[in-house]
């Protein structure tokens, strides 16, 4: 029987003009589909003309520039329709969905939904959950005492996995499907025996948790920042009074 983390999986991941979900957007995309480990990738890209400037910072990291997007960027409401039926294709077929951070790619693309086509991530996905893998959350909980940072560049050097074009929205994605299979791998004894739905749901447990450790860090160096302990999606804002 071919363990999970061998078998079919689909990434995704975005790049955006900051790292605000509620305010901020995305002008590139990528979803990444692999059925079986070593097997031929297929990648379907997005490039978006968001609608605003992009801040040089973000330019920094991704080098995509105002001008190079409203050249060749679509406008954003049947990208993010197409992204999010594409989603929903691999919730249907059966894949889970490798998203690195998936609380920042996820309610990003569910804000931009709302904003330009008066819809939601969930509506898109009839109200079922997609099974989400995080390398993120799933390194932090079965290597929890390790030290150092755990961004995805981090990680990739952990674990052995060639990052090559960093901030590319295709390199990222399909960087960390192969990270989630090396993690799969390595803890293959407390994971082997999980699915993926059960996964999905350990996740928003430790992701939680995760999230109370980090907030009463900040309390003790007198940080005011606030963690949302919400995985794989945040939870819609309420609206202003």
């Amino acid at each position: 029987m071919t363990r999970w983390y061998e078998g079919p999986l689909a990434a995704f991941d975005t790049e955006t003009t900051g790292v605000d979900v509620e305010q901020d957007r995305i002008v590139s995309a990528a979803l990444i589909v692999q059925e079986c480990a070593g097997g031929r990738v297929r990648s379907t890209r997005w490039l978006v003309n968001p609608g605003i400037p992009v801040p040089p910072g973000a330019t920094e990291v991704h080098g995509l520039t105002d001008e190079h997007l409203q050249r060749n960027g679509r406008w954003p409401a049947p990208v993010v329709e197409e992204i999010a039926r594409s989603l929903g294709e691999q919730l249907v077929a059966g894949r889970p969905v490798v998203v690195m951070n998936a609380p920042f790619d996820l309610t990003l693309l569910d804000r931009e939904l709302r904003r330009h086509r008066a819809s939601s991530l969930a509506r898109y996905l009839d109200n079922r959950p997609l099974t989400v893998l995080d390398p993120r959350v799933l390194d932090k909980h079965l290597d929890r005492y390790r030290k150092g940072r755990r961004t995805l560049t981090d990680l990739c050097a952990h674990y052995g996995i060639e990052l090559e074009g960093a901030h590319d929205a295709a390199a990222d994605a399909l960087a960390s499907l192969e990270l989630v299979r090396a993690v799969g791998r390595r803890f293959a004894g407390r994971l082997e025996r999980l699915t993926p739905a059960e996964l999905h749901t350990l996740q928003a447990v430790w992701h939680a948790a995760q999230a109370r450790g980090l907030q009463a860090w900040f309390a003790r160096q007198g940080t005011p920042e606030a963690v949302d302990p919400h995985w794989p999606l945040r939870p819609e804002m309420p609206a202003a009074a």
